[in-house]
């Protein structure tokens, strides 16, 4: 799909655009914001994340990282994509429409990350909704998924914003900081009602203004 081709920053046909971010597939051009980003975040990123490889933050792995991604765009089993804000183009986190399923199904998952320092300002719940809308009307998925740890309150605020309803308790669902921990299930579908406009708060504007 020409939305997620691989070019150069400034080929905006690779573009997702939301309210004030905007995502894309990573360029090595971003591997030395993303490392300084995912490294500074480190802390605040482990309880929530599959153990790190011991060469995660390397240039060499995030080439193979780009690669792979490229592979899997061009296979439509996932599409990979960094959020960005849009005002200054500051690197804010990730997002991926993952786990693509064809068929009866028209299903994926989606997972995502923020760094520390952009965290509680709405960039991922704005990001997640352009994800979702994209999901449907370009992908023509009928189904997003996503699941998170039911002690992650911040992250079950941010799937209720952008639709997804509830639907269970997966048992040891996935091995995260090491562990098999149960995971909630979200599921937001293409018929269901349209979401309100957002209601910004106040950390949210005095984010912006910064």
């Amino acid at each position: 799909m020409a939305l997620f081709r691989l070019g150069p920053s400034h080929d905006h046909s690779a573009i997702v655009r939301g309210d004030g971010v905007y995502l894309r597939p990573a360029e090595m051009g971003d591997f030395p914001e993303w490392s300084r980003l995912r490294e500074h975040s480190r802390n605040f990123l482990t309880p929530w994340e599959p153990v790190w490889p011991s060469d995660d933050l390397t240039r060499a792995a995030f080439r193979r990282r780009i690669r792979r991604h490229a592979e899997e765009m061009a296979r439509d089993e996932a599409f990979p994509l960094l959020i960005f804000r849009a005002r200054d183009k500051a690197l804010v986190g990730g997002l991926t429409i993952g786990q693509i399923r064809r068929g009866v199904a028209q299903a994926a998952t989606i997972g995502y990350w923020v760094g520390v320092n952009y965290a509680g300002q709405g960039y991922m719940s704005r990001a997640l909704r352009a994800a979702v809308a994209h999901s449907f009307s370009s992908l023509r998925l009928h189904r997003v998924e996503a699941a998170c740890l039911p002690t992650n309150v911040a992250s079950i605020r941010v799937l209720e914003s952008a639709g997804f309803k509830r639907e269970g308790l997966a048992r040891s669902y996935l091995r995260i900081n090491g562990r098999w921990q149960d995971h909630m299930l979200f599921a937001v579908l293409e018929n269901d009602p349209p979401l309100p406009p957002r209601l910004r708060s106040r950390n949210e504007l005095d984010g912006e203004r910064a």
